[in-house]
Parts: structure tokens; C-alpha cells; sequence
């Protein structure tokens, strides 16, 4: 082949070339993921009080992060965006598989939505019971003899035939058996109850004997005025704040946005505080996007500890405000270390 030849058959060859590598760097997956601006969504379709949805003007809403696979082209895209920010797999779910990340953080919406509404009834004087379920799974050591059956995110219900009323109690019932004693666990996983066999372990803090899971409360509450939050498949705490201010507007059946669009961020606890989160720039964007007119953002206390592991660390509140005046949005940046904060506030409206 001569050299016209040669460069007759180049000529002809790279463009096949540049598409087929265009469309891997599109289409083809690399191993890290991008956090960038989610969706802002309306609290009255996900809400039930007394079996009524909300109706009146206006609407809170809660914002996310999206959280998307890379590709080549996508990553080279977030280098150049404000608002977006590439991660690796380990930075974002830590050890755990994809399937054990989504059930931590169904988990901790599942939590959201229990510390929302018990604020919620305490705030209108509704009573209510805490009902506890068993104990919830957050993790498992890699030597239980128990890792092949119970999973995170299952929530044990008892051993051998014994129920507990806190996780303290099923706690203090294992330890006092002995290191390699068979026992019989039940559990639920998936909606379905199971049981599994296995030997207790030694565990590496108190040398106690245990089944060797990470594990939390898992409760439930029962109230006069019946309550029910559907969040679909979004997870995470961060919805806290928004899911106590709808609940509560429902349960006085008083209109407290008066006409407005409110958004706003930031975990729920049984103290009413409101709770740091991360990507809150992220969400600025969506709601600001989403013709929100209004967004409460967590004013959490910067320890000194904290500053120390991050000298340039800000507060929600500040990250807030920077993203705001990056994008020029009118929306209202309101700073809440509280629920009560976030009422008062609403008290004031127009």
C-alpha cells in the first residue's frame, strides 16, 4: 500500500473512529458519580393527615440532590459546572454494596419521617404512642455467623422466641449469653418475616457475645390523628424540617405559608432542632429553579473541632447564601436552628 493509499484508508477510518470513541465517552460508565442539582417536590402529594391530603394555597416543598453515574463526558462537563461535583463510589457510599447504601439511606428517611411527625403531634398537643418494631440493621461484621442471611436494612424482631421493647433491652439479653451459643433469630427483610440460625461471636469492644450487626431503634409511632408519609423512593434525613412544617400545617388545619412557596432543608430531631446536610448549594439551585420564594436552611453551629478538620467549613446557612448570590435568585435565603424558628418566622408572614 503506498502512502495515498494509506491516507485514502485513514481518511475514510477516523471518522468511524472519533464516533465510536464519542459514544463511549457518553454512553460507557466509569467508576466514580455526580452529585448535582435534584428536583423540588410538592409536600401535598406525599402528606396524609386524617386521610385528607392538603389543599390549601400555596406549598412546601423538599428539594434533592441527584446522584448519577459518571461517564467520560459527563465528568469532564461537572469539572467545568459550579453546582456539579464528582465522586468517587468509596467517598459516597463509604464500604457498602449499592444495594446496602440504598437501604441505609431508606433507613434514614424511614427515621426523617418518624422524627417529623412526632414533632408535628407534639407541636398541635396531638397524643401518640411510640411503638418500637424491632431493631434495625445498619451494619454487619465481616465475621458474623449471621452475614449470609440478615442483611442491612432487615429489622430483627427477636431471638430465640424473646421480644425486646428498645434495642438497650435485646442488647442487654445477648451479652449475657455465651460466646458461640446457638441462636435462632427472626427477622423481616423485604416485608417478610424469616428466621435465621447461627453461633454468637465475640465482639471486639466489650468482648461480649453478639451477633455482630450495627444496630439502631426501629419505631414507630401510633397517634390519635392518623399520619402517613409516602416519599416514594427518595431517602436520606434531610427532609426533616419540611416534612414536620407540612404535617403540622395539616394537623392545626391552618394556613401557616399563607399563599406562599416554601422550601427549605435540613434534619428533624425529638428536640425540634434542625440538622446539617450536605449538597445544600445543590438544592438552592432546584428550588430557586422551581419559582420557590422562600427556603430554610439549617444555621448549624461550626464547632471548633470541626473547623480544625476543615478550616474553610461554613455553616448550611452560609453555603446557602453563597449559592444564592452565585445564581442571582430572588428566593429568600431564612436562616432556622429550630422548627419553632421556622414557625415564628411563618407567624410573620404577610
Amino acid at each position: 500500500m503506498n502512502n495515498e493509499e494509506e491516507k485514502l484508508s485513514l481518511k475514510v477510518i477516523l471518522p468511524f473512529v472519533v464516533v465510536v470513541l464519542f459514544i463511549i465517552a457518553m454512553i460507557f460508565p466509569i467508576p466514580y458519580y455526580i452529585e448535582g442539582p435534584g428536583t423540588t417536590e410538592n409536600l401535598k402529594e406525599f402528606v396524609t393527615v386524617n386521610n385528607k391530603k392538603d389543599s390549601e394555597s400555596g406549598a412546601f416543598y423538599l428539594t434533592t440532590v441527584s446522584v448519577r453515574k459518571a461517564t467520560l463526558f459527563s465528568a469532564a462537563k461537572a469539572k467545568f459546572s459550579s453546582f456539579e461535583e464528582l465522586i468517587s463510589k468509596k467517598d459516597l457510599m463509604g464500604n457498602s454494596t449499592s444495594e446496602e447504601y440504598d437501604r441505609i439511606q431508606q433507613y434514614y428517611m424511614d427515621s426523617s419521617k418518624n422524627a417529623a411527625i412526632e414533632q408535628a403531634l407534639k407541636l398541635a398537643d396531638v397524643q401518640y404512642t411510640m411503638k418500637f418494631k424491632g431493631v434495625y440493621v445498619l451494619s454487619i461484621e465481616e465475621n458474623s455467623n449471621f452475614k449470609d442471611s440478615i442483611s442491612v436494612g432487615d429489622t430483627v424482631t427477636g431471638i430465640d422466641g424473646k421480644t425486646f421493647k428498645s434495642s438497650q433491652e435485646f442488647v442487654d439479653y445477648v451479652k449475657k449469653q455465651k460466646v458461640g451459643q446457638t441462636v435462632k433469630v427472626s427477622y423481616l427483610q423485604d416485608g417478610k418475616s424469616k428466621e435465621a440460625e447461627g453461633n454468637l461471636i465475640k465482639l471486639p469492644t466489650d468482648k461480649k457475645a453478639g451477633i455482630g450487626i450495627g444496630l439502631t431503634d426501629h419505631t414507630e409511632i401510633d397517634s390519635s390523628v392518623p399520619v402517613e408519609i409516602d416519599a416514594g423512593d427518595i431517602g436520606g434525613p434531610s427532609a426533616g424540617l419540611m416534612f414536620t412544617l407540612e404535617t403540622y400545617e395539616q394537623l392545626v388545619q391552618k394556613d401557616i405559608r399563607k399563599g406562599h412557596k416554601i422550601a427549605g432543608t435540613g434534619t428533624m430531631n425529638a428536640d425540634g432542632i434542625v440538622g446539617r446536610i450536605g449538597g445544600i448549594d445543590k438544592k438552592i439551585v432546584t428550588a430557586s429553579q422551581n419559582g420557590v420564594e422562600i427556603f430554610f436552611a439549617p444555621d448549624d453551629e461550626i464547632t471548633d473541632e470541626m473547623k480544625k478538620a476543615e478550616p474553610t467549613i461554613k455553616s448550611n446557612y452560609q453555603e446557602a447564601k453563597a449559592a444564592a448570590e452565585k445564581i442571582g435568585t430572588k428566593m429568600k435565603i431564612i436562616p432556622v436552628k429550630t422548627v419553632q424558628d421556622a414557625l415564628d418566622y411563618l407567624d410573620k408572614l404577610n
